[in-house]
């Protein structure tokens, strides 16, 4: 009986990575990033927790703690956004406070023509990057002074300080609005007027709690419910599409 005849396949040598770094990658890798505009505020919180701590030694403890939340409050995570032409994603991490139908703002330049509210509140554990709601040019960047109620309240849509921008869609204009609230007091925007963006990329930050407000013109069907969590740049808020109905919301 002649001998079984084995056929052994060689492949050439791989580098392999050392222990060490790969370690160090996979670290790297899971750790979130943080957005460049919050290491001022991290260094100073860090400083005052040093400083209270040659007072008294358990401040320090605490200002490490506040420094911890101000790290985690400028953090900016990678995000999958769906790809379709017909969603509407969410400009912001939070909680939906409102769908209504209404007048835009004046200063916002739309149509005096009711449209679709979707708002979006942030309190300040909630990732406050701000991102594009649908691919499109933004045509106008307006920003306007005002107070600091509280963002929840309907009324801070026209009395807060804000930054609106309006983008020319597929599906026509819709307006996307940085709303400031209680603690807020600073609104950063990096969209600049003729810039094209594609929907879930990143055009600003609001700092220490506020609102993002989304005006939809007719056609905008509702995909989420008032008080559902959403996420930037992947929750669909709503959707172009006259063939389905609005989503219902149901609290178990």
């Amino acid at each position: 009986m002649p001998p079984l005849a084995f056929h052994v396949r060689h492949t050439p040598n791989r580098p392999t990575e050392p222990c060490g770094m790969s370690i160090t990658r996979s670290i790297r890798n899971s750790l979130v990033p943080i957005r460049r505009e919050g290491w001022p505020f991290i260094a100073a919180f860090f400083v005052v927790a040093v400083l209270l701590g040659l007072l008294w030694q358990p401040l320090f403890w605490i200002g490490l703690i506040a420094t911890g939340w101000c790290t985690f409050f400028f953090r900016d995570p990678p995000r999958v956004t769906p790809v379709d032409r017909d969603f509407v994603v969410s400009p912001a991490d939070g909680r939906v406070s409102a769908i209504v139908h209404g007048r835009p703002p004046a200063g916002l330049g739309l149509d005096d023509a009711p449209m679709m509210r979707v708002s979006v509140f942030m309190n300040v554990f909630d990732c406050h990057v701000n991102r594009m709601p649908m691919r499109g040019r933004i045509a106008s960047a307006t920003y306007r002074k005002g107070k600091f109620v509280n963002a929840e309240l309907d009324k801070a849509s026209e009395d807060n300080e804000r930054n609106a921008l309006v983008i020319e869609s597929a599906h026509g204009p819709i307006g996307c609005v940085q709303i400031a609230g209680l603690v807020a007091r600073r609104i950063v925007c990096w969209g600049k007027p003729d810039d094209t963006l594609e929907a879930g990329e990143r055009f600003g930050l609001i700092r220490f709690g506020s609102r993002l407000d989304v005006y939809l013109p007719a056609g905008a069907t509702p995909r989420v419910a008032i008080g559902q969590r959403a996420v930037a740049g992947e929750t669909v808020l709503a959707e172009f599409s006259a063939a389905k109905d609005a989503v219902v919301g149901r609290t178990d």
